[in-house]
C-alpha cells in the first residue's frame, strides 16, 4: 500500500511547482553558496529534490549536483526542465531511507521537507538522517529545514497554512496535532495535473531542536546550528522562536 507522501506527488510536478512554498529558491541558494564559501569544487547531494528547483539552480551556478527523489513523475519534470535550460545534471531515483552513497559528497542539503520528516515513524526520519550521514565526506557539511515542534504550541498550523495557500494550491483541512507524539494529522485536497482530485489522510513528524541536535551527535556531527528558517531568506542571524514554522538545521563534521 502506497503512503500518502507516495500518493501526492503521482502527477504532480507542474501543480507543485505552483506552490507557494518553491518561490524561495533563489535566495535559498544564495544562503547555501555563502554556507560553502562559493567553492565550486565541492560535490552537492540535494536529498528529496523533487522537480530540481536547488539541484537546477545549483548547477547554473557552477556547482557539481546530484539530485535525487522517490517520485517518477518530479524527476521526469526535473529532467525536462534541466534539457529546456540545456544543463548538464544528474537525477536519480532513489527512497532516502535507502541510498547507495558512501563518503561521496562535501554537501547535502534536504530543503521544503524533503523526506524527512514525512515519514510514518521516527526510526524512518532517523534512517534518512543516518543516510544522509553516510553519504557525506569526513568534514561535509548537512543543511537541511524540518517542521518546527515549536509552532504547533502557540499556533494554528491550519491558519499558517490557509494564508500560505493561493488558488489551485493544495488545500489542508481537519487538521489535529497530537501533543504525544507531536504528528499533526490532516486532509489534503489537491489537483493533480491530470486535472484530478485527490484526498489524501496525511501525517507529519514535528520536532523541538533538543530532539535533532540529538540526532545529529548521535550521528558524529560536532557543530549543530538551528535557526528559524524564512522562505527564501535563509539567515544565520535568523534565531529560531514559536513563531517560525520551519526551521534551519546546519550539521558540519
Amino acid at each position: 500500500m502506497k503512503q500518502w507522501y507516495e500518493e501526492l506527488f503521482e502527477n504532480y510536478a507542474m501543480r507543485y511547482d505552483e506552490e507557494r512554498y518553491t518561490r524561495g529558491t533563489l535566495g535559498e541558494c544564495d544562503f547555501i553558496e555563502k554556507e560553502i564559501g562559493y567553492n565550486k569544487a565541492l560535490s552537492i547531494l540535494d536529498i528529496g529534490c523533487g522537480t530540481g528547483r536547488h539541484t537546477l539552480e545549483l548547477t547554473k551556478r557552477g556547482y557539481s549536483v546530484v539530485g535525487v527523489d522517490l517520485s517518477d513523475s518530479q524527476l521526469e519534470r526535473a529532467r525536462q526542465k534541466a534539457e529546456m535550460a540545456h544543463l548538464l545534471t544528474t537525477f536519480q531515483k532513489h527512497d532516502a531511507r535507502n541510498m547507495p552513497f558512501l563518503h561521496e559528497f562535501d554537501l547535502i542539503i534536504m530543503l521544503c521537507e524533503g523526506g524527512f520528516p514525512l515519514m510514518e515513524t521516527d526510526e524512518m526520519n532517523f534512517q534518512i538522517l543516518q543516510n544522509a550521514s553516510n553519504a557525506l565526506k569526513q568534514n561535509g557539511k548537512l543543511i537541511f529545514t524540518t517542521l518546527n515542534a515549536l509552532f504547533p504550541l502557540f499556533h494554528s498550523t491550519k491558519d499558517f497554512l490557509d494564508s500560505n495557500t493561493k488558488e489551485g494550491n493544495a488545500q489542508s483541512r481537519n487538521n489535529t496535532f497530537d501533543l504525544m507524539t507531536f504528528r499533526e494529522y490532516s486532509t489534503l485536497r489537491i489537483e493533480d495535473d491530470l486535472g484530478n482530485t485527490k484526498e489524501l489522510q496525511c501525517n507529519e513528524r514535528y520536532y523541538i531542536p533538543s530532539e535533532i541536535t540529538w540526532f545529529l551527535k548521535t550521528l558524529a556531527f560536532t557543530n549543530i546550528d538551528i535557526f528559524g528558517a524564512k522562505l527564501g531568506a535563509f539567515s544565520r542571524n535568523d534565531e529560531l522562536s514559536p513563531a517560525d514554522f520551519e526551521m534551519l538545521v546546519i550539521g558540519e563534521r
